[in-house]
């Protein structure tokens, strides 16, 4: 239901249909007012106080872990919303200026028919994957009718990659092209750079405007210094590899000579007293989107993750060695088998992972000032954005051919201490759009479809665009004639500008562009038609730069004559051309709040009324309503897909047995098994008894085996791989069952990236069929695939029911011959550099 500005209700109810959610109105207005006001658009002013006790809304059949009631008067939609049958925005179709809208809904009815009807299939449009896990995109951008191109495709219109792009691929990008990624990126997502650059403008700026980090170190050159901090204020410190994600290779140490020095990791202080919902740590997941750097475009997703530690938390520190009460990553304690996991997707406080918004509305209902804390978060992720931005934006000067190329999407882990103080945790990458529970799919592609709306795909068809020299003569050209231009072009100050720009009168529009473009360069009215647009295709993304006083307050980490963020060099923007000098920031601040004074330097107390974190934010201006912009953060999210992707399939395990024995007889009869096929056999046999351990934490023997396994797990990989500590003895078995599935996890994660790397391209008539063995491994038992691993390495089948058991096959996969075995297809060298030590801090 659409909310603007409107009239007030005087009740609400809510009542559950059979397939969505309907709202019931009661009101005691006149009969003639409310004929007025059912012509127009409407905002409820909720009233939680009113809501009748019999409200039925979804009531989860399961127990709510930690007790908090849902408040359902927080129930909101995208502002603005859009008809549901629009697809484009900018144009129709065959408009240049169009581009695609997304929406979440796409999801549940995806029918050929209603594919065909969409812009993209008819259009042709396309995109491309890169090492990245996509089910959740792919399937939202099929839906929307464009189609998945191979890797070596230029065709495309969108490109999401997992990792870096590289320079060449992105100075070969067409206008119409996007990718998920900027150059250097980094410098913001690996954990030393982005220590190093925020620890240079505490330097430069002060501590206290970036005491928002824990005190960090990159080893081993570093470690000196750690020492000598140790002495001062003692541990504990936590470790981690610079460049790693998942919670891979994370541990405490209480002491800097249990800190690895061989390989590169940071060291930060452990935040002792965190926030603790009933007893258990938790910490926040937010989906941050930057558009652009120059200007700086950023967005915050309304609703976000919380994720709790499934162990109680104790304060003690006398269980330093649990990462299940110490980390809060979903990837370590899913393993744990007193993890709760909400089998409902409008649960949104539900076991060990909830809603931003969830837990907002119960910290408020504790006397929380939550307005604070978002609006400290909001601080924390520009200013991390600022301290990185300068060298992503030389990046994007080389680089990148098309101001619009490149969007971002960052995953800030955000922990909270117990005086509701944020710290920054890390910044991921590329953020996690697994969907292992119904609350993950409804959210992730609610956040996804608003992305991808958000960034603007244009509404091309990629094989009807100009040929790639074409465009790349075109955009050297463009340059070339940008710079000449550049020299004529006026650096305007901040008094100058203000001056030349027509005033208009405050309201809740206040972000609208001035009528007037006479004063303005084509690439300079190119910059604002584009924030704006962004503006208004935001959905559920709250944009945090700029923002009305984002001038004030971050005026003084920006360049006096470019608006690029400062490294803490006082001559920084010495390395930008001056004479074409552009101020793009502060050119969109004073479109966008042109009543709003930008002359007086933010720290200047005497002249200026209002200061930074003290002056009043207009909390109206990114709803566009009157509710308080803070307000989004704590509202329930209304859209997205509440029924899984894929539906699960049931093995059938009679059908297992009769592949089995045909797959063992096409052996026996001298059909070969690819070295593909050969090691995704060994994955699912691997993911069985992960999760049988996780299951039943009982199982000591078959602990020892995988940890022994382990130590040895290097000889099948080719990336690096260690297991840096052994699970303590001290824990608990559900504990320590938990720690051991993770670190299995760990390397099949290693491992079927590289197995990908074994694509079989053609299919030789001596192979077992490809189809035949996919049904097998989809159908196969545990037992199944043990028979066939060990045919496979012995040429042997063990006799009916003799179960020969994980440490059975572990003996028998050296004999397996490389060709189709289990390990990588060479001679590895200095394996001792590359081996696993494990050592326990027990």
């Amino acid at each position: 239901m659409e909310k603007h500005i409107g009239d007030t209700i005087d009740e609400v109810s809510i009542s559950s249909g059979s397939s969505t959610d309907s709202l019931r109105l009661r009101t005691k207005l006149p009969q003639m007012e409310l004929n007025r006001i059912a012509s127009k658009p409407i905002v409820f002013s909720w009233r939680p106080s009113q809501f009748p006790e019999e409200t039925p809304e979804n009531v989860s059949s399961q127990c709510t872990l930690f007790d908090v009631p849902q408040d359902k008067s927080k129930i909101i939609t995208h502002e603005p919303t859009l008809p549901p049958d629009t697809w484009l925005l900018g144009g129709t179709l065959g408009c240049r200026n169009a581009s695609l809208v997304f929406k979440s809904s796409a999801l549940a009815n995806c029918t050929p028919q209603s594919i065909q009807e969409k812009p993209g299939y008819k259009l042709h449009i396309t995109y491309k994957v890169l090492q990245a896990e996509t089910k959740l995109l792919s399937k939202l951008l099929e839906c929307h009718g464009i189609v998945e191109v191979p890797p070596n495709s230029m065709d495309f219109n969108l490109l999401w990659t997992g990792s870096h792009p590289k320079p060449g691929a992105l100075r070969a990008m067409a206008p119409h092209q996007r990718v998920n990624h900027f150059p250097r990126s980094y410098e913001l997502t690996r954990k030393d750079r982005l220590y190093k650059n925020i620890e240079r403008l505490q330097h430069a700026k002060g501590y206290k405007h970036f005491n928002f980090i824990p005190q960090t170190f990159v080893m081993p050159t570093e470690y000196g210094e750690l020492c000598t901090t140790h002495h001062r204020i003692k541990g504990p410190w936590i470790v981690k590899p610079v460049a790693s994600s998942r919670g891979r290779g994370i541990f405490i140490v209480e002491t800097p000579n249990q800190v690895p020095l061989e390989e590169p990791v940071v060291v930060a202080k452990y935040i002792a007293k965190p926030l603790l919902v009933a007893g258990h740590k938790c910490d926040l997941r937010l989906y941050v989107a930057v558009t652009s750097f120059d200007p700086l475009l950023v967005y915050i997703y309304e609703e976000g993750l919380v994720r709790f530690a499934t162990v109680k938390y104790d304060s003690s520190h006398k269980q330093l060695w649990n990462p299940c009460m110490h980390l809060c990553n979903y990837s370590i304690n899913k393993y744990h088998s007193d993890y709760v996991k909400s089998d409902d997707p409008s649960a949104e406080n539900v076991g060990h992972k909830w809603t931003l918004s969830a837990l907002l509305r119960h910290l408020k209902a504790e006397g929380k000032n939550t307005a604070l804390l978002m609006s400290q978060v909001e601080d924390l992720v520009i200013k991390a954005i600022l301290a990185s931005a300068n060298s992503v934006i030389s990046a994007c000067k080389m680089f990148v051919p098309n101001p619009c190329n490149c969007f971002e999407l960052y995953g800030f882990d955000i922990l909270i201490d117990s005086n509701l103080k944020p710290w920054l945790l890390e910044v991921n990458l590329s953020p996690s759009l697994g969907c292992d529970s119904p609350l993950d799919v409804r959210l992730k592609s609610a956040m996804l479809a608003d992305l991808l709306t958000l960034v603007g795909l244009p509404a091309v068809d990629p094989v009807l665009r100009p040929s790639t020299n074409s465009l790349t003569s075109a955009s050297i050209k463009s340059n070339s004639t940008k710079l000449k231009l550049g020299h004529c072009r006026r650096v305007h100050s901040a008094d100058g500008l203000s001056s030349t720009l027509p005033r208009k009168s405050s309201s809740v529009n206040g972000d609208r562009l001035s009528s007037s473009f006479l004063n303005l360069s084509p690439e300079e009215t190119r910059v604002l038609k584009m924030a704006k647009g962004q503006f208004e295709r935001r959905g559920g993304f709250v944009r945090i730069f700029p923002a009305v006083d984002s001038w004030t307050k971050y005026t003084q980490y920006l360049d006096p004559a470019t608006g690029i963020p400062i490294t803490g060099n006082n001559n920084t923007f010495n390395s930008y051309n001056l004479s074409g000098a552009h101020n793009y920031n502060l050119l969109l601040y004073t479109h966008f709040f042109p009543d709003v004074p930008v002359h007086v330097k933010p720290h200047d107390r005497t002249n200026f009324k209002f200061h930074s974190l003290d002056r009043k934010r207009d909390l109206s201006l990114d709803s566009g309503t009157t509710l308080a912009r803070q307000d989004r953060y704590e509202r329930m999210l209304s859209q997205g897909h509440r029924s899984a992707l894929i539906p699960k399939k049931i093995p059938k395990e009679s059908r297992g047995v009769e592949l089995r024995k045909q797959i063992l007889e096409m052996l026996r009869n001298g059909k070969k098994m690819t070295q593909c096929e050969t090691r995704r056999t060994f994955s699912h046999y691997l993911g069985c008894v992960l999760r049988r351990i996780s299951a039943g934490p009982d199982q000591e023997d078959q602990m020892e085996i995988v940890l022994k396994f382990l130590q040895k797990a290097s000889s099948y990989l080719r990336t690096p791989y260690t297991v840096k500590v052994a699970p303590s003895q001290n824990l608990d078995n559900k504990d320590r069952a938990a720690v051991v599935a993770k670190q299995l996890n760990d390397f099949l994660y290693l491992y079927n990236r590289e197995t990908d790397l074994f694509v079989d391209k053609t299919e030789k008539p001596s192979q077992i069929p490809s189809k035949l063995y996919a049904e097998f491994l989809e159908n196969a038992r545990e037992c199944d695939l043990e028979e066939i691993l060990i045919h496979q390495t012995t040429q042997t089948v063990p006799t009916h029911g003799g179960k020969t058991g994980f440490q059975g096959v572990l003996k028998c996969i050296p004999n397996v011959p490389k060709q189709y075995g289990l390990k990588p297809p060479f001679h590895k060298t200095s394996v001792k550099s590359k081996g696993v030590k494990v050592s326990s801090l027990s």
